[in-house]
């Protein structure tokens, strides 16, 4: 029987995660916050992963042996991401890591990683020069330059002319920024100005106030939900009404619920949405609420799937650092709540094909945008 039936079956009886195994687990490596400022991510990683082991440990491990994982943190700090890189090859039964959160974390870490052959998964790592850091790192996730002109398009579907780019000022936030500003042009768009702001900045009002004075017609915000959501709110408490539009890395049920009233009307891109009809997604996303009593956002899909991934990888190729190495080089269609299908790119060693759609936020909730162009500010 399959793995994928077996988890099918798993998760139609409610099969419990813990169950006496006689053989040693299967360890994986993760490394990413589980304290500081992004320590939120870290802990919808974890909801994405033990759901998936719920089902894949409830069906009999991975022929007989249990899979688990060791979460270290690393606050998503290139400094701590480097000593946790040491300690993961180090040991032994590490067969594969998983993170960091930022690409500058995860890239930091990368020579210690190729160096000992383990490979690096970075599920979050939409950097485009992460995977180039050598042939041992691999990504499921979306790249920016792929990313970038996907939100400028949907930019310039919702009517922007002239739209001002906050962002994150990270390697991240400007690889963004550089993307978007790039694709800008030929869609008949004129970036008026690109406002770089710290992740631990509170008050955006000045910076807000500079994009108003450049005469933008509409916000575009390169951030994660935590500071998109206070970007967003400020700029509705301030009588700024710029329609404003987020990039893939806002959408969680977070970003409503820190952002209330001042997200009303906001648009976020998103590779993943729970009311995706595949029979899948909405499998998973009945699991996730039954344990979680919360909608699973981006976040926890992307854990899950690589966590799925993991497991058909042990299954189909074996539990060393070279069976997952070479496992991503030849594995084909791996079920996915993201992509339907994984199948990587060897030259890139991501996954390309990823379907994008524009939400909006309405009456409190993520809809699908129905295609209408918004005001201009």
């Amino acid at each position: 029987m399959t793995l994928s039936r077996r988890l099918l079956l798993a998760a139609a009886a409610a099969l419990p995660a813990t169950r006496a195994f006689a053989a040693d687990p299967i360890m994986i490596g993760v490394s990413g916050p589980l304290t500081g400022p992004n320590a939120q991510y870290g802990a919808q990683w974890k909801r994405g992963f033990d759901l998936a082991l719920d089902g894949i440990n409830g069906a009999g491990g991975i022929k007989g042996r249990p899979l688990q994982y060791r979460f270290e943190d690393s606050q998503s700090d290139p400094r701590q991401s480097v000593a946790v890189a040491q300690k993961l090859v180090a040991d032994p039964s590490i067969i594969i890591e998983l993170g960091d959160f930022s690409s500058p974390a995860s890239m930091a870490a990368s020579p210690i990683y190729q160096r000992a052959k383990l490979v690096q998964f970075g599920f979050t790592n939409s950097h485009p020069d992460f995977t180039k850091g050598g042939d041992h790192m691999w990504s499921n996730s979306t790249n920016q330059a792929e990313e970038q002109p996907r939100l400028a398009e949907f930019a310039a579907k919702l009517g922007f002319k002239k739209p001002a780019v906050l962002h994150l000022n990270t390697d991240w936030g400007r690889t963004a920024k550089d993307a978007f500003v790039k694709a800008a042009p030929g869609l008949g768009m004129e970036v008026t100005t690109a406002e770089a702001y710290l992740s631990a900045e509170q008050d955006f009002r000045p910076t807000l106030v500079r994009a108003r004075d450049s005469k933008a017609d509409g916000l575009v915000l390169l951030s994660y939900y935590a500071d998109g959501a206070l970007i967003s709110r400020q700029a509705r408490d301030t009588g700024l009404a710029l329609p404003i539009l987020a990039g893939t890395s806002n959408y969680s049920p977070k970003f409503i619920e820190l952002g209330g009233a001042g997200v009303e009307g906001d648009f976020v891109m998103s590779t993943f949405f729970p009311g995706d009809p595949r029979p899948e997604v909405q499998d998973f996303v009945k699991r996730y609420q039954s344990k979680y009593d919360q909608e699973p956002d981006s976040f926890s899909a992307g854990s899950y799937d690589t966590m799925m991934l993991v497991a058909a990888l042990c299954e189909q190729y074996g539990t060393t650092r070279e069976a997952m190495q070479t496992g991503l080089t030849e594995i084909r269609d791996v079920p996915s709540v993201v992509y339907g299908k994984v199948n990587f790119d060897p030259t890139t060693r991501r996954v390309p094909g990823a379907s994008y759609r524009l939400l909006l936020v309405k009456g409190g909730k993520f809809t699908v945008w129905d295609g209408s162009k918004v005001a201009a500010g």
